[in-house]
Parts: structure tokens; C-alpha cells; sequence
């Protein structure tokens, strides 16, 4: 346990950090949980980052597993020093070009490329490859404690051989996420319990067996959560904790059950806070065909019911706190969202889903591969340097997107990023080309542009007007996700609603200029999720 106080004030972080190790009888393993603490009278803090780590051996560990299909032999550690390996973009990526086992060479290495997100990262870990196989794996029985959502991405395990268990980290968000601790605020949190388990098999097949053990595994630690056996008043055991029922309706010109919707519970706050909520605790669930739900194993608390439709636009906040307390389940009834939407639509491209997945991904620069992604058009985004397709393949001229013939998925770019230009990496200007047959020009359209990622951008959006000196609409300078260069296809999501007048629209050919104006390096830009253009309301 660390313990903090005044006279380490400008040394340490002003916390308390009890980290916890657990072993019960007759498990083939060890839990791990930490208590961070902030007392009243201790200055301000924050911090960004909170993690496990656990350096296993390099002449055993060669076989890394995150899931069913990202699973390979990994390269040594020495592979990606400087007389081994070219740097590339960033330090975290590499081109081995003399690794010690030539079926790596020429592969890069890059540990953002074996991210997961938080639903799915329940278990992963590495297999010794020795006669009799050990398996090494990191177990999530529970992601109440970890922040941004279901959907934000974490590190795993990577080259070293590392296993990571990420507490908290600003990846894929930014430092937004970050923890931010007011002087003479009492704050607590616990992070965990983890499970780390261990099993071993002798069998040809063995790495095979020992995955699908650590799934039988982690489906056993995620039916005994909550655990009862962390010894600490700050752990509720099973029955000091709640639940919250209901169901959810999506009001779409007739209401039709919220299917696949995801449901949380996360502090209070507005529609979409809960991505950069990072001090309290979340719980999400997902809906049924029928739109029903259903979230047990809550901490008692206050909360916010969040939830987001796939196939619609926008958040979901219900406008009611929701207390939860050990006696007595919430039941929050019928629930209805009404997603915007003003007039009739007139065209769109893309699906709101908050992810830029459905759009063009070009192939990779076959000098910069990662093997485990060849073939793989699920991940394919998580391929190096994709970034520097577009120049290539809009060498004359940025994206003309014609919404009366363009297919999104293969003439919409995944990234509105950077051109680069010599040694400087200049802003991009997209077109959206559409055609009107009448305009009413005395009545206002709308615009609705969902961002699924952004990085240090400002958009801006002129109509029918390249050159105008101000842009009709513009962002502001947004996001710091850097989603784009950690291999990532979504981050923080924003949903942008501008009124168009009908007065710079005309009958006939219209065009719609995206300019992501900012430059200066390869991984500004954005990452569209879905653009809809609506007529005047009836």
C-alpha cells in the first residue's frame, strides 16, 4: 500500500493506492484489485492513466490470444531495437527487418494494432510454447469500474511478452478521460477485482485447449461476479447492490421496440457525458428484440440512465435520477427516444452506428503489414500507415462524393485526414455533390453531421460557395482521440445539427464542402459515422 501525505506533495500524485492480491483455495490463480483514495484536505490531482502490468518470459511466451481470431506467434523484445527494426511514424510502431526468426521479417509491430474494445475485452493472454504448454491469462469478470463506455478501446498484450490490465487510460478518447480531483474533494474508487488464471496442457492441440479453458474460465468469473471475497467496506458484495429494469422504445414516425441498444448507468450528467465520466462507476446492458433490459449487480448511488439506438443518431438520457439502493429494484417502466430528425430526408451516407466501419478501407502498402490482418476485412483497419493511401489514391484532387451515384462503401474514404505535401501535411476538401428539384428557399433544411472520431480538427461547411471567406458552419478545433494513428476506427462521438437556409440552395446541382481546415501532421483529422440532409419540416 502507498500512502500519501503532505510532505510528498510535488513528488507524488496526492493518492492513496492500496493495491490488493487474492488467493482462494483451489483456484489456478491469483485476483487483484486497487483502492485509489483522494482525502478533503489534500491538494488537487488528476491523472490519466492506471494500469497492471505483468513482464512474463521472452524464452517461453511466444503465442499471444485476445480472441477467437486475432491470435499468433509474436516477435521477441530485441526485434524491435534500432539495429533490428526501422522506426516508423511513432515510437510505439516498428518494421522489423532483421528479427531473429526470419517469418517476422518485414511485419510491423505495433501494440495499438491488438486494441479491443471494452465489451468484448474479457479475457486474453499468452501460451508458453515448451513441451507442456502453460497458458498465462487476464481475466474481466466486470467493466463497472473502467471508464468511456462500452465501445472505448483498451490495450492488451503486445510484444515484451506484456499482458496488460488497463484500470484507466486516455487511448482512443484523450484527456478528456483523464481523472480530475478538485483540492479538498473526497474522492474513492476501486478498480478490479481482475482475475489472472493459469492452466497448462501437453496435447498437440494445446493452444486451442488452453483458450477455450480460459473462456470456460472467464464465463465462471462473470457468473460469480460481484465476488464476496474482497475484504474491504468499499467493495459491495452481492447483496448490498441493486438493479434497474424497464424497457426501450425508439418514436421513429410510429414507436418500435429500441433493438440491440445499448443501456447504462454512469454518474450524472448530460445525453452524452458518460464517454468522458472517468471518477464514478458505469454498468451498461443491451436490449433484447423486444427492446427490454434489464442491469443488476449495481453500487448503490445516483445515476443517469444513458442509452444509444444502432441505426439512429443522437443519445438517450433519461431526465430522471435513478437511485439505486440493495432493498428495493428500480423499475423505470417505458421509455421512449425520439432521435432528432426535423423533415423529410433527402439523402444520407453512411450508418449511424458511431463507427466509420462501413466506409472504404484501402489495402494496406504491402510494406507495411501486420500478417495476423492479412485476409481479415473485419480488422483490416488495424493495418499501419492506411493514412497514407489517401494522397495515393486522390493524387489530383480531394473526395467528390455524388449521393446519386457514389457507393459509401467504396468511394468514401474511412478518414478525412492530411495531404501530405513534401515535408508539410495540408487540410483537405471534401465534396458532397446532390441534386434538388425545388428549393424553398425562404425555409430552413438541416444538416446532421455524426463524427466517429476526431483529432486536434475543425471542421467547416460552406454550401455551394468553395472560397467564401466564412464557413457557413464550423466546429471549432475538437478532439485529441488520436484514433486515426492507433489503428482505431472510432473514438469520441459528436453529433453536429446545423440549420441550412434555403437561400445559398438552388433547383438543380448543389455541393457541400467539407473542410477539415487544420494541418500540420499525418494524424489530424476526422472520421465521419453518418451525414443526413433533411428537407424543410411539413
Amino acid at each position: 500500500m502507498r500512502i500519501w501525505n503532505l510532505s510528498l506533495d510535488g513528488k507524488l500524485v496526492p493518492l492513496d493506492i492500496d493495491l490488493r492480491y487474492v488467493l482462494l483455495r483451489n483456484s489456478s490463480g491469483f485476483y487483484s484489485y486497487a483502492i485509489f483514495k483522494h482525502s478533503k484536505e489534500w491538494p488537487s490531482s488528476s491523472f490519466g492513466s492506471a494500469r497492471l502490468v505483468f513482464k512474463l518470459s521472452k524464452d517461453k511466451f511466444r503465442y499471444m490470444a485476445i480472441s477467437d481470431k486475432r491470435q499468433r506467434y509474436m516477435p521477441l523484445p530485441e526485434d524491435r531495437k534500432s539495429d533490428r527494426a526501422d522506426s516508423l511514424a511513432y515510437r510505439e510502431a516498428v518494421r522489423l527487418v532483421k528479427p531473429k526468426e526470419r517469418q517476422f521479417k518485414g511485419e510491423v509491430d505495433d501494440k495499438y494494432q491488438y486494441s479491443v474494445e471494452s465489451k468484448d475485452l474479457k479475457v486474453h493472454g499468452w501460451i508458453s510454447t515448451d513441451k507442456r504448454s502453460t497458458g498465462f491469462w487476464q481475466i474481466t469478470p466486470s467493466n463497472e469500474y473502467r471508464s468511456g463506455g462500452p465501445l472505448k478501446q483498451e490495450l492488451t498484450s503486445h510484444v515484451g511478452p506484456t499482458c496488460l490490465t488497463v484500470f484507466l487510460s486516455g487511448h482512443y478518447v484523450g484527456d478528456a478521460l483523464e481523472v480530475k480531483i478538485a483540492a479538498n474533494e473526497t474522492w474513492k474508487k476501486v478498480y478490479g477485482p481482475v482475475f489472472i488464471y493459469f492452466n497448462s496442457a501437453s496435447t498437440s492441440d494445446a493452444k486451442s485447449q488452453l483458450w477455450q479453458d480460459a473462456k470456460r474460465q472467464m464465463k465462471t468469473e462473470v457468473q460469480n461476479w460481484p465476488y464476496c471475497f474482497p475484504a474491504s467496506e468499499d467493495f459491495p458484495k452481492p447483496n448490498q447492490r441493486g438493479s434497474v429494469t424497464g424497457r426501450l422504445s425508439v418514436l421513429d414516425r410510429t414507436s418500435i421496440p429500441a433493438r440491440d441498444a445499448h443501456v447504462g448507468l454512469a454518474l450524472p450528467g448530460t445525453a452524452s457525458s458518460w464517454q468522458t465520466e472517468s471518477k464514478g462507476y458505469q454498468f451498461w446492458t443491451r436490449t433484447n428484440d423486444e427492446g427490454y433490459f434489464s442491469i443488476s449487480g449495481v453500487r448503490p448511488g445516483t445515476y443517469n440512465l444513458y442509452a444509444w439506438v444502432p441505426g439512429f443518431i443522437g443519445d438517450y438520457v433519461y431526465d430522471v435520477l435513478v437511485n439505486v439502493t440493495a432493498d428495493s429494484p428500480v423499475k423505470v417502466g417505458n421509455l421512449v427516444y425520439e432521435p432528432p430528425k426535423d423533415g423529410p430526408t433527402l439523402w444520407e451516407i453512411g450508418i449511424p452506428d458511431r463507427s466509420a466501419a462501413e466506409f472504404f478501407i484501402p489495402d494496406p502498402n504491402p510494406k507495411y503489414i501486420n500478417k495476423l490482418y492479412v485476409n481479415d476485412t473485419d480488422n483490416k483497419f488495424r493495418q499501419y500507415g492506411l493514412w497514407e493511401r489517401y494522397a495515393e489514391l486522390y493524387p489530383n484532387g480531394d473526395l467528390v462524393y455524388d449521393v446519386s451515384s457514389s457507393d459509401y462503401r467504396k468511394d468514401w474514404f474511412f478518414a478525412q485526414v492530411t495531404r501530405r505535401v513534401g515535408d508539410n501535411f495540408e487540410a483537405t476538401n471534401w465534396q458532397i455533390k446532390f441534386r434538388l428539384d425545388r428549393v424553398h428557399r425562404t425555409k430552413t433544411y438541416k444538416l446532421r453531421v455524426a463524427l466517429a472520431s476526431e483529432s486536434l480538427s475543425d471542421l467547416e461547411v460552406r454550401i455551394n460557395n468553395e472560397n467564401s471567406y466564412r464557413p457557413m458552419f464550423s466546429t471549432g478545433v475538437i478532439g485529441t482521440d488520436n484514433v486515426i494513428a492507433r489503428h482505431g476506427i472510432h473514438g469520441l462521438y459528436y453529433l453536429f445539427n446545423f440549420d441550412v437556409p434555403g437561400s445559398p440552395l438552388v433547383a438543380g446541382d448543389n455541393t457541400i464542402f467539407l473542410r477539415q481546415r487544420r494541418g500540420g501532421g499525418p494524424f489530424v483529422g476526422i472520421m465521419y459515422d453518418y451525414i443526413r440532409f433533411e428537407g424543410p419540416p411539413s
